[in-house]
């Protein structure tokens, strides 16, 4: 077996319980007090769909397993099937080889069953705003299940107001910010208090300040709501802030496997065969080392700066066997 072989190809059950401490002390003790009784939010099994063209995706190789108060990112590059599996995961798309099961029912089949307990945001998310005003949008899922007016009211006013948009409550979307219509998306994906939330693409076309503002509404979401967390993105710099496990898809290879984020930074040539630019820490330290300089990928900035700090303290951290000598 490869060294670098990551344990979820060969223990995939057990691995969201060991592997970087994924399942810290902000839910990890739960789940293995549980063990052999808590089961994936959702998984597959050696999933493929072939769309009429005769296009096939293949999205077997490394199973889904994504667990309750999951941070999950899913990256790949375009064409690699990131938007045909959350099709296949919300029941949108039926699969032509294999299966999906998510919140316990075939989401193809039984999607009826599981709805309510599902938010998504689309990528575009003016495809999913439709109504006149934000606050019609918003609670137009309350009132499509047919829940009385004044709990449609209650659970409209709440999230419009933790995700601040109650003074756009009369407003036309039509004419809102990037970042104001994603709120919008994201208070009518989240009005019915879902476990679930399936995000796609959901910083493009946002400033660095809404995007910043999103991460942590996301972050607060599933630490204090256990809302779990499923996030496709290209924007590997963001993915240490927000997820704990990343699944890597690669078009010829199906899905690679699942990631702890530190191991992810340390798969360059992994990420490169995948056609998926590496994080701009992970390129830096890679040359670094390349350098003959004995330093570990960071994954955040602070991290970064920490560890450039020890470098210089210990004298540039160069090993011994490549130690070059000083002009």
């Amino acid at each position: 077996m490869d060294a670098l072989t990551p344990i979820s190809t060969i223990f995939p059950t057990i691995f969201p319980f060991f592997l970087c401490g994924y399942y810290n002390d902000k839910n990890g003790r739960d789940c293995i007090q549980g063990f052999g009784a808590v089961q994936p939010l959702v998984k597959t099994h050696n999933l493929q769909y072939t769309y009429a063209d005769g296009t096939k995706v293949d999205l077997a190789g490394c199973d889904l397993a994504i667990w309750p108060r999951d941070r999950v990112a899913v990256v790949g590059a375009n064409g690699a099937g990131k938007s045909t599996l959350f099709l296949l995961l919300l029941g949108m798309l039926r699969p032509s080889e294999g299966s999906v099961e998510v919140l316990g029912h075939d989401p193809g089949a039984d999607f009826t069953k599981i709805r309510q307990r599902i938010g998504v945001v689309l990528q575009n998310v003016e495809y999913q705003i439709l109504a006149p005003t934000v606050w019609e949008d918003v609670s137009f899922s309350p009132r499509n299940y047919g829940l009385p007016a004044e709990d449609v009211a209650r659970l409209t006013d709440a999230v419009m107001e933790t995700l601040r948009i109650t003074h756009l409550r009369d407003k036309v979307p039509h004419y809102l910010s990037a970042g104001e219509k994603r709120r919008v998306a994201l208070a009518g994906a989240l009005v019915m208090q879902p476990e679930l939330l399936v995000l796609d693409e959901p910083f493009e076309g946002l400033d660095p300040a809404s995007r910043d503002d999103l991460i942590a509404l996301l972050n607060t979401l599933n630490r204090e709501r256990g809302t779990t967390l499923i996030v496709s993105t290209h924007h590997l710099d963001l993915i240490p802030e927000i997820s704990d496990g990343v699944y890597v898809l690669d078009g010829q290879r199906g899905i690679v496997c699942r990631y702890c984020v530190e191991d992810l930074f340390e798969q360059d040539e992994m990420l490169r065969e995948a056609n998926v630019s590496p994080p701009i820490l992970s390129e830096l330290f890679g040359e670094l080392r390349q350098r003959g300089v004995n330093a570990k990928t960071p994954v955040t900035v602070s991290q970064a700066a920490e560890n450039l700090m020890a470098l210089i303290r210990d004298g540039n951290g160069r090993s011994e066997d490549n130690s070059t000598p000083s002009p």
